[in-house]
């Protein structure tokens, strides 16, 4: 099965790792004998994403993106272990999807005359107000 990223980018299924591994807080006997939290393991280094994409996820501050260059997700918000594989599998393209976009260069303006002539007449009322708050010396 192939996973895929964007148009052009697609995965396939036996790059992603997968572990079931018993959820963790409070829950009873159930969360003690059932493994549904799902964690997805996914080495950037090893994959065949495009070169592009592995330089920006391993650039990306992300607490689930590790030192070694490893995605790792973890989910455990349902209590079936195929809910939690999906929410994971969502997760893991959204981040991948997040890499892909480039942000819009910000190009620079200046304030208008206005918006200058505004902003020292703002400092001006609030230093008149200010200066009435004082109390004069007794001479």
């Amino acid at each position: 099965m192939a996973i895929q990223i964007s148009n052009s980018v697609v995965l396939n299924d036996n790059e992603l790792e997968w572990q079931f591994i018993r959820s963790s807080g409070a829950g009873g006997q159930h969360v003690n004998k059932v493994s549904t939290a799902a964690q997805l393991i996914f080495d950037i280094n090893a994959s065949s994403l495009p070169q592009f994409y592995k330089e920006r996820l391993q650039a990306k501050a992300d607490h689930r993106i590790t030192q070694s260059g490893k995605v790792i997700i973890k989910c455990q918000q349902s209590r079936s272990q195929e809910m939690n594989r999906e929410q994971a599998l969502a997760q893991f393209i959204e981040l991948l999807q997040s890499v892909a976009r480039v942000a819009k260069k910000r190009i620079a303006t200046k304030a208008t005359y206005g918006s200058q002539q505004r902003r020292l007449e703002h400092k001006k009322q609030r230093g008149a107000t200010k200066a009435l708050r004082q109390q004069k010396p007794l001479g």
